[in-house]
């Protein structure tokens, strides 16, 4: 089992999981965190802090494309080990549907 970021930390990116993870395995987007699954070690620290709730196990339904997702760009993006400041509309789009059709960006993140 491993835990993912699923499409609700769009538009949000939310860094409070990261400063939690043991093993750094979040790397981050311009708009998103994602989850390397296989660096991750299910300890589940991370799950709890998402104010937005966008991080989520792998056993969950239909996660199997959320998997994929975070390895595809995990393997793209720098990796982040430090907590930042959330983007700056974060609570206005929490929760918002259809993020990842509307609001996704491929670009990397500023790192750490």
């Amino acid at each position: 089992m491993t835990y993912v970021v699923v499409d609700n930390c769009i538009a949000c990116k939310y860094t409070d999981c990261v400063e939690v993870c043991p093993v750094d395995c979040f790397y981050e987007g311009e708009n998103m965190l994602v989850i390397h699954p296989d660096e991750c070690i299910d300890c589940g620290v991370c799950e709890p802090e998402c104010p937005a709730e966008a991080i989520k196990p792998d056993t969950e339904p239909g996660m199997e494309e959320w998997v994929e997702f975070n390895r595809k760009w995990s393997e793209a993006w720098p990796n982040t080990t430090t907590k930042q400041d959330p983007l700056p509309e974060a609570e206005k789009y929490d929760g918002v549907a259809n993020k990842l059709n509307e609001m996704f960006s491929e670009a990397p993140g500023q790192g750490d």
